[in-house]
């Protein structure tokens, strides 16, 4: 009955999907030019390629040697985007994916609620992935759970939460339902944990949506800024005594670089290396996302040289572009503006005043008695009609991930390097 729920939800989401899909851009009349392409989210510079800078007087130089394909500085409070690389270009995102998972899955559970782990809840995970050492048949505490999400990266604990959500597949239907609501239009999920899988893609902007957001949530924030945590073990044959070890985060700049709350580092060999970082200084929180530079350590190296240069240019620079705000949900009033944090203590996304954010472009449907008028009506309902079918395949994909999940005899996804 819950996965049936789940399916309805995801049924829904579709076909608001639909109906968005089925409202048309602007059709040209005959002999005029056509209609520009809707501008970027966030802002037209953002959709550019290349560097993207505003600099005033005193600005200091962006650092020289960066070599991510795709980064972003942000300001968390205002959602001022200072400077960016190619924010939009979809990309692999490895681990960094499990911040929209917790974003999306981490307010729904008590984080004192005890789950016992079923041996299918330890199935179908891929081949090298990074694991913080769940075994089955075991109570875990949810929040030793997402320690291990957090701290170890651990894909084990990701599917395990998924399992208590309804599943894999319903995860990830609202792990991309959480996405849209977000505006990161350029997220596809295809697993919760980051794993490589054909298709699945972020951006350096979504990616720093969705630790925005994050950071909103108090028990999100403490645990990306936890350095290390001791982990239920075995019981001991011999005491009966359950024991315990140690894990350490795999974020390198955790407790090096000053001020640092943390979010998420990632690693495959499909990916390459990944980074989403948050730092506070002087009252001011700055997001730095960098994805695919050359190099493992880059990814950190880079982060740090762009968080200091974010400090240091943060009134000197006019913003390029803007993390957009979360669209409310029907009949909802409009999200109230986080707090701003004080000594990296709140759950807020620190700086001072209010938000700001750039109103999110809307599609404009062509007026009924306009040229497009005809192909726009046509190109609704085709779309409407189609809704059975769409409904189906969600589906079948649903059933059929969840198969994946439960039974070691499907075909996984290809191998990769072990993850950060």
């Amino acid at each position: 009955m819950q996965t049936r729920r789940h399916l309805a939800r995801r049924l829904a989401a579709l076909t608001a999907a639909a109906s968005f899909c089925a409202a048309p851009a602007a059709v040209a009349a005959p002999g005029e030019d056509p209609p520009p392409p809707p501008p970027a989210i966030g802002g037209e510079r953002l959709g550019l390629p290349g560097v993207q800078i505003s600099p005033s007087a005193g600005a200091p130089a962006l650092p020289g040697d960066l070599t991510g394909k795709s980064w972003i500085v942000a300001d968390a409070a205002s959602g001022e985007v200072l400077a960016a690389n190619n924010p939009h270009l979809r990309l692999p995102p490895a681990s960094t994916m499990k911040i929209l998972f917790a974003d999306t899955v981490l307010p729904k559970f008590d984080k004192e609620q005890v789950h016992k782990v079923a041996p299918e809840e330890l199935t179908g995970l891929g081949s090298g992935s990074s694991l913080v050492g769940i075994k089955e048949d075991l109570d875990y505490r949810v929040e030793d759970l997402w320690r291990g999400v957090f701290l170890s990266s651990g894909n084990d604990a990701v599917h395990v939460l998924s399992h208590m959500n309804g599943g894999i597949a319903t995860t990830v239907a609202e792990m991309q339902a959480r996405a849209e609501a977000l505006q990161a239009h350029d997220t596809h999920v295809i697993s919760p944990d980051g794993y490589d899988q054909d298709g699945q893609v972020s951006s350096a902007y979504d990616l720093t949506l969705f630790a925005r957001a994050g950071l909103r949530n108090p028990d999100f924030r403490a645990y990306c800024a936890t350095r290390d945590a001791q982990f239920p073990g075995m019981f001991d044959k011999n005491t009966g005594q359950r024991g315990s070890f140690g894990i350490a985060n795999t974020d390198r700049l955790l407790g090096k670089y000053p001020g640092l709350i943390g979010v998420k580092n990632g690693f495959t060999t499909n990916a390459g290396s990944t980074f989403v970082g948050a730092a506070e200084r002087g009252g001011r929180t700055l997001l730095v996302t960098v994805m695919h530079p050359t190099t493992y350590q880059k990814v950190y190296d880079e982060t740090a040289a762009l968080l200091d240069w974010g400090f240091a240019a943060a009134d000197k620079v006019t913003p390029v572009g803007q993390l957009v705000d979360e669209v409310p949900a029907a009949g909802a009033g409009p999200e109230p503006t986080a707090p701003a944090a004080s000594g990296g203590q709140s759950g807020g996304d620190g700086g001072s005043g209010p938000a700001k954010a750039l109103a999110p472009p809307v599609a404009r449907a062509p007026s009924s008695e306009g040229p497009g008028a005809g192909p726009a009506v046509a190109l609704g309902v085709a779309t409407a009609a189609l809704l059975p079918l769409l409904a189906f395949l969600v589906i079948r994909r649903a059933r059929r991930a969840e198969a994946a999940a439960a039974d070691p005899r499907w075909s996984g996804p290809p191998p990769f390097d072990q993850e950060a």
